[in-house]
């Protein structure tokens, strides 16, 4: 449940935040919050779309090759998550900066109403896709019940949609940055949790036979099926009997993420003469 309330928050905020923008850049255009309300269902009905592929998908691998297929789900979650961190590091500003022109072009009457339900449906379908993706992953890791994820998910849309409101109406002072900037650790830490249980599923299909030796074994301290430790197994990842392998695997996930977003996170700052 953990890890679906945070992707759904972490997504819900970022799709909030392009329509706020969309709606304080367009205030007084009417029929503005219409054509915004277009924009949403069509991404949520796209974002419906993908998870029936996906669906469909894991149903034809049922029984033979799950393991291979459950750990290319895993990996193709975690790269997806990587990438999010450090794309949002690198583009969250330009990205706000072009979706409030938009707007601002909307509302001077340089563009129809119909660009906002564009702009707002591709950030929500992007949003809602990514979703629909991670949480995939994180059910074919066997790390929730469907109820659980439901559960989960609901209130990170309930959370989500909540906080980017009080954000809209100024209610809320948090900066935006160091919401992001939580967020962004617990996915990453995230993404090494499934990295690792994407180890474990080639090593228990024999495709990787190498590093098997358990690390430690903290089952009489904390059993990993245990409700803490389901807990921790999903927000970070934790295994009560760790291979060599999946340890590796997860530092290895955890610090090129990290190295990733500062490599490519940080924007260059413009000299003194370039401002003058």
């Amino acid at each position: 449940m953990a890890a679906a309330l945070i992707i759904v928050f972490r997504e819900v905020i970022e799709a909030g935040l392009i329509v706020g923008i969309v709606l304080a850049a367009t205030r007084g255009v009417p029929g503005r919050s219409l054509w915004v309300g277009y924009g949403i269902g069509g991404g949520v009905a796209g974002a419906g779309i993908v998870a029936l592929f996906a669906g469909a998908i894991g149903s034809a691998f049922a029984g033979s090759g799950q393991e291979l297929f459950n750990a290319t789900i895993l990996t193709i979650a975690v790269l997806m998550l990587g990438w999010h961190n450090v794309w949002m590091a690198r583009h969250g500003r330009a990205m706000a900066a072009e979706v409030k022109a938009v707007g601002e072009a909307v509302a001077a009457g340089n563009r129809t109403l119909a660009a906002l339900a564009i702009v707002v449906g591709i950030a929500v379908l992007r949003e809602g896709s990514e979703v629909v993706l991670f949480l995939y992953g994180v059910a074919v890791s066997g790390n929730d019940t469907a109820a659980a994820m439901g559960t989960g998910g609901a209130i990170g849309v309930l959370l989500g949609a909540g906080t980017s409101a009080l954000m809209y109406y100024g209610l809320l002072r948090i900066p935006a940055r160091y919401l992001f900037s939580v967020t962004s650790w617990l996915i990453a830490l995230l993404a090494a949790g499934l990295a690792a249980q994407a180890a474990a599923f080639l090593q228990a299909a024999g495709v990787v036979t190498a590093f098997a030796q358990t690390m430690w074994d903290t089952s009489r301290i904390l059993a990993d099926g245990s409700l803490p430790g389901r807990v921790l197994h999903t927000l970070i990842g934790y295994t009560d009997r760790p291979t060599a392998l999946q340890l590796a695997v997860y530092v290895a996930t955890l610090a090129t993420i990290f190295v990733l977003m500062r490599m490519f996170g940080s924007q260059p700052r413009q000299s003194n003469a370039t401002r003058a």
